[in-house]
């Protein structure tokens, strides 16, 4: 595709320069046209056909075109007038910049014969653009010290125009100090010039703001203006110069250090380094004014830097200096006289001839403590010094010669109260106004074991968790004395006291030095409740005092017993008893009730029953606060005879302890029939009836005797054991000596069965009774009672039941009453 369009091109170029050179004889005259720069498109710029000597016919026919050497297609031929008119805009300035003559040849082609002619299109100035300086600001830096005359060349306008619109001059705004001048270049150009034409002051106008214009000849007039501003650069040619030439000033020779003294001041016309001023004393300035003034370099404010003195110096006069930073440094002066006024400027001294030494809380009136002395280095009445103490001190000063004195003890002195003073001695001398001085004292009050050691209460009350670790600390007890040293020092002690017949240091025993108690052994709430520890706290001083208090110690309980069985007996683990019922039973049937009891107390002692276990838990339920057991349903021919229960016992502790009773039921038949059916079977009319008839009433009469026979000996026995309190309040026997729980048996009737109920109470007012029940066909009409004993005999008591009734005449009742029923 390359080499075929090389071809081509070179083909195309070598025909039209074949063309061309036939042609070349055939060119006429040249064509020129005048135009002004940026004329509308289509504007006609003459009558081209018409200069070439062509008809309106051979514009079409012989195909009238032009063609632009510049490459821009600026030109183009009416084909219908022949007319050459304005193809495009035309900016001289861009084609031409700012060449004098600007031409754009053309070619004319004619074909059918081919003719080529040459015209040319003059293209004249207008005055389109204004002159533009580089840039819109223009700024200078001249020094004050500039001489006249000088000059500083500025930067040229620019005017893209020529010849008329081209820049023609510059103009400056008015000012004294300058004007401008207007220097040619080669090549033409115009720069302007800036000339000082006077001297310049900083002082007077540090900046000047000029005003440069550019004009071109064109008509109208365009301009074009920059800004010029230009700065006076100072030069030190100002001395700096004080308000004052001598300032005068009295000042009290008891003026404090750093006082203001007086304010000098300085002004530079000049500017910066050059107007910066910093103040000093003189060069001969003496040490000793050195020593007493100061001179603030910034601001020149003269300070009292030491002490003044009326009759060293009465008066003092200083030499200032203001000094600029410019080169050469430019320096101006001041005197300042400095007037002393004398006043009591000299304050009384105390002076301790003997330091006080430590004194005794028991030391008399009128010991001494210290010697003092008073001095004063004024004269006269100034140099006059009275000693005084603060009202109501407990110490006094007794003068003893000229200017001495004695500090002595006036009162009672108490370390515990205070131990240290500090005495505040003012001396005042007689001057005018009087000066005064205070002197701090300190005296040190020596311990007298006066104080006893004090506890931090008078009682404590200790809350113990029984089972706990032996060993571990109880309570930690605090005592503290007013007294220092060896008065200070306190040892704990415990007192001998007895705890159940047993010495108290048997069960807890106390650091002598921080006063922790600790446990000897573990604590039993069931055998131990509450006991005291009687505490003594001794100092060490001579005489020692000792002071006591007392640490009561309650022990809290905690559920570690299980609840013991009480019936069935529990004599042997995992209780087993044997009951017998009829199945006639109908539902709710007591067939058998467990007792059991708590050794603890409070909610760790509330015991609840439940039946874990039963080989129909259809047929039995156990009552949930009493330990009854009773049937739920009838008894029908489809149980098994043989029943066996287990009933667990828990109470309400944390965590819960628990035990387990077995109870096997046998179901009889024809045992316990109601007394109704006997009555109907009594009327039946025959001999087998009438047999079992005077069968049931014998065994009646049998019953009924027994129990008499019961009462009668459960009378006898109370009358004999008129101590064990049977069937009485249990608050009329001797043994209420016990605090634990207590029992009392009382016998009782409901119906057929016969119960024996044993009441038992406790220190917290709760009581618990039990009851032993007969079955109407029981072969024992005796019953042993037994003398109220505590909880930890509880187990004789049932032991001695469980003797004197067999397991199946037996029902056990727990009941929680108040102590109004013991």
């Amino acid at each position: 595709m390359t080499k075929r369009r090389g071809c081509r091109d070179w083909r195309w170029l070598a025909l039209w320069w074949h063309h061309f050179l036939l042609l070349w004889n055939t060119i006429n005259a040249e064509t020129r046209y005048n135009i002004q720069e940026e004329l509308k498109r289509g504007s006609v710029v003459g009558n081209l056909a018409k200069d070439l000597g062509l008809g309106l016919s051979e514009i079409f026919d012989r195909k009238l075109r032009v063609a632009s050497e510049a490459g821009e297609q600026y030109f183009n031929v009416d084909a219908g007038k022949g007319e050459l008119v304005v193809n495009d805009r035309i900016d001289r300035e861009a084609l031409c910049a700012q060449s004098a003559s600007c031409l754009l040849p053309l070619q004319v082609i004619v074909e059918d014969p081919l003719q080529l002619f040459r015209a040319e299109v003059e293209i004249q100035d207008i005055n389109d653009n204004s002159p533009r300086f580089p840039s819109n600001d223009i700024a200078l830096e001249i020094a004050e010290s500039t001489v006249i005359g000088v000059r500083f060349p500025l930067e040229s306008a620019i005017d893209p125009d020529v010849g008329s619109n081209s820049l023609k001059s510059y103009s400056l705004s008015k000012d004294d100090c300058f004007s401008i001048r207007v220097k040619e270049v080669a090549g033409g150009r115009k720069v302007p010039e800036l000339i000082l034409a006077k001297l310049l002051d900083r002082e007077k106008k540090a900046v000047h703001k000029l005003l440069l214009t550019a004009l071109d000849g064109g008509n109208p007039v365009r301009s074009g203006t920059a800004q010029i501003t230009i700065k006076v650069l100072d030069i030190n040619d100002n001395v700096p110069v004080f308000e004052k030439t001598s300032y005068r000033v009295s000042v009290a020779e008891n003026a404090a250090e750093g006082a203001l003294i007086v304010q000098t001041k300085a002004t530079d016309m000049d500017d910066g380094q050059n107007g910066e001023i910093e103040y000093s004393f003189g060069a001969h300035t003496s040490e000793a004014v050195l020593t007493v003034f100061s001179i603030d370099p910034l601001s020149g404010t003269l300070f009292l830097k030491g002490t003044l003195d009326f009759e060293t110096f009465p008066n003092y006069e200083l030499d200032i200096s203001a000094k600029d930073k410019g080169s050469p440094r430019m320096e101006g002066h001041c005197t300042v006289h400095v007037e002393i006024l004398d006043v009591n400027d000299n304050a009384p001294d105390i002076i301790l001839t003997s330091h006080p030494k430590p004194v005794r809380e028991d030391s008399p009136n009128g010991t001494v403590v210290a010697l003092l002395s008073t001095r004063d280095l004024d004269s006269g009445d100034n140099g006059k010094v009275a000693l005084q103490l603060p009202k109501k001190s407990i110490f006094a000063l007794r003068p003893s010669f000229s200017q001495n004195y004695a500090l002595v003890t006036n009162g009672i002195l108490d370390r515990e109260n205070v131990s240290e003073y500090n005495i505040e001695i003012m001396a005042t001398d007689s001057g005018s106004p009087s000066l005064s001085t205070k002197k701090m004292i300190t005296v040190s009050i020596t311990d007298v074991n006066d104080s006893p050691p004090t506890f931090t209460q008078s009682s404590y009350n200790v809350y113990l968790k029984e089972n706990g670790i032996p060993g571990s600390i109880l309570y930690s007890v605090s005592a503290s004395d007013l007294d220092s040293g060896e008065n200070a020092k306190i040892s704990y002690s415990i007192l001998d006291s007895k705890v159940q017949d047993v010495s108290v240091s048997s069960y807890v025993y106390i650091n002598s030095d921080n006063g922790s108690i600790y446990s000897m052994h573990s604590f039993d709430y069931e055998k131990l409740k509450v006991f005291q520890i009687q505490v003594q706290a001794k100092d060490q001083g001579s005489p020692s005092l000792s002071s006591n208090t007392t640490v009561h110690v309650f022990i809290l309980d905690q559920n570690d017993n299980a609840p013991a069985v009480i019936y069935p007996s529990s004599a042997a683990l995992g209780s087993l008893s044997h009951q017998r019922m009829p199945r006639s039973a109908k539902a709710g049937h007591l067939v058998t009730k467990v007792t059991a009891v708590d050794a603890d107390s409070g909610h760790n002692a509330w015991i609840s029953y439940r039946l874990a276990e039963a080989t129909d838990a259809s047929l039995f339920a156990v009552n949930l606060y009493t330990g009854e057991v009773r049937t739920k349903r009838a008894v029908s021919e489809q149980d098994d005879s043989s029943q066996r229960l287990i009933i667990e016992i828990k109470d309400d502790g944390e965590p819960v302890q628990s035990s387990t009773v077995t109870v096997s039921i046998l179901l009889e038949d024809g045992l316990h029939e109601p007394i109704l059916d006997l009555r109907h079977k009594v009327s039946e009319p025959s001999k087998k009836t009438g047999r079992i008839t005077l069968y049931l009433i014998l065994s009646l009469a049998s019953v009924s005797v027994l129990s008499l026979v019961t009462f009668l000996i459960l009378a006898v026995k109370c009358i004999r054991n008129s101590r064990s309190s049977c069937c009485v309040r249990r608050s009329d026997c001797d043994d209420y000596k016990n605090p634990n729980r207590n029992l009392q048996i009382q016998l009782n009737t409901d119906g057929p069965i016969k119960y024996v109920e044993v009441l038992g109470g406790d220190m917290l007012s709760q009581s618990q009774s039990f009851r032993s029940c007969m079955s109407p066909m029981s072969e024992y009409s005796d019953l042993t009672l037994i003398k109220p004993s505590s909880t930890t005999d509880f187990k004789e008591v049932i032991s001695v039941l469980d003797a004197s009734l067999p397991d199946s005449t037996w029902t056990f009742e727990s009941q929680q009453v108040s102590r109004k029923n013991i």
